[in-house]
């Protein structure tokens, strides 16, 4: 199902069985698509900060969250101390 038909069917409370799938569906689509953006934030060089603001929680969330879950490969910056 493409997302803008996932997106109608769980905004249509009618059929709520059908609307939590898609609800759960947007979810992980979502958290893939957040990921994504976290990983080209690292590569461009922002630091756990700015994308903590970009996303409206704090350093410490954003990091929890996805440190361990970011490609191996990007270099992620260090706190100054």
């Amino acid at each position: 199902m493409e997302s803008p038909r996932i997106a109608t069917v769980a905004a249509d409370t009618s059929d709520p069985k059908a609307g939590l799938r898609a609800v759960a569906s947007l979810r992980v689509l979502a958290d893939t698509l957040e990921l994504r953006q976290v990983e080209a934030a690292l590569r461009s060089g922002m630091s756990w900060q700015e994308i903590a603001d970009a996303l409206g929680v704090t350093r410490q969330a954003a990091h929890k969250k996805h440190s361990k879950r970011i490609d191996p490969a990007i270099s992620t910056p260090r706190r100054n101390r």
